[in-house]
């Protein structure tokens, strides 16, 4: 197991503002991993944590990295063997839901190159953004997927994603003609990938993907019985090299 993983025990927001007021929040963990050098548990602890290819974008019989440096090809960035660091969920117990996964990609000399923000939805699809963000982790990029069923595909995502250090901050928010009808974050603490610190995790949130899976699930419930109106998906065509 690499020493160099972390994990983040985090609180998860989000807030919607418009046409109806709700705001929830909850408590998960996330890894964050040299795709390079992904953790490997010991045989019986195994369960608690799974890194695979088919989890995230790209073709599910080749690596994370050459994977991720494909889809940036498609979009006009040449990799040079540079480092690549996730932010994501593993698989628990087999299951694995991330809504959000996110790709530093940086250049040999150590530069930061961009940010690949992969978010997936309860439908089974996936969508990567390209970001190029400025020092403060910041870049907008028009919304072109249907995450929730009371959202439309309209509007400017203005995201925050620096690389995490000790902290983990992170913020998405939704931005339409002056206003902000939703808005997510994440804030966590960093803690290395030791036994000990895993098994706490996961003793903390038991089944976390799948636990963030159902209340999601249970929120959109919740809105759909406040006559929150419904909002057909579209089709979604697959990204070059995303899949």
């Amino acid at each position: 197991m690499s020493t160099d993983a972390a994990i983040y025990r985090t609180a998860i927001s989000h807030v919607r503002r418009t046409p109806l007021k709700n705001a929830f929040t909850y408590r998960s963990y996330s890894w964050f991993v040299d795709v390079d050098h992904l953790p490997r548990l010991p045989f019986l602890l195994r369960p608690l944590a799974v890194f695979r290819a088919g989890d995230h974008l790209g073709d599910p019989d080749a690596s994370i990295r050459s994977n991720v440096e494909r889809y940036l090809r498609t979009q006009g960035i040449e990799p040079d063997g540079g480092a690549i660091h996730m932010l994501a969920s593993a698989r628990v117990f087999g299951y694995v839901f991330n809504p959000l996964s996110i790709f530093w990609c940086y250049r040999t000399n150590g530069d930061l190159e961009c940010v690949v923000a992969e978010v997936h939805n309860t439908y089974g699809e996936r969508h990567c953004y390209l970001l190029e963000t400025d020092t403060a982790g910041r870049a907008s990029v028009p919304k072109a997927f249907y995450v929730s069923p009371f959202n439309d595909v309209d509007g400017q995502y203005r995201m925050k994603l620096p690389a995490p250090g000790e902290r983990l901050a992170v913020s998405i928010v939704l931005e339409r003609e002056g206003h902000k009808p939703f808005v997510a974050s994440m804030d966590g603490t960093r803690r290395p990938a030791t036994l000990p610190n895993i098994l706490a995790a996961a003793a903390a949130v038991p089944a976390a993907p799948l636990l963030v899976s159902a209340l999601i699930r249970v929120q959109g419930i919740t809105l759909w019985a406040r006559r929150l109106p419904v909002v057909a998906r579209p089709h979604h065509a697959s990204q070059e090299a995303v899949q």
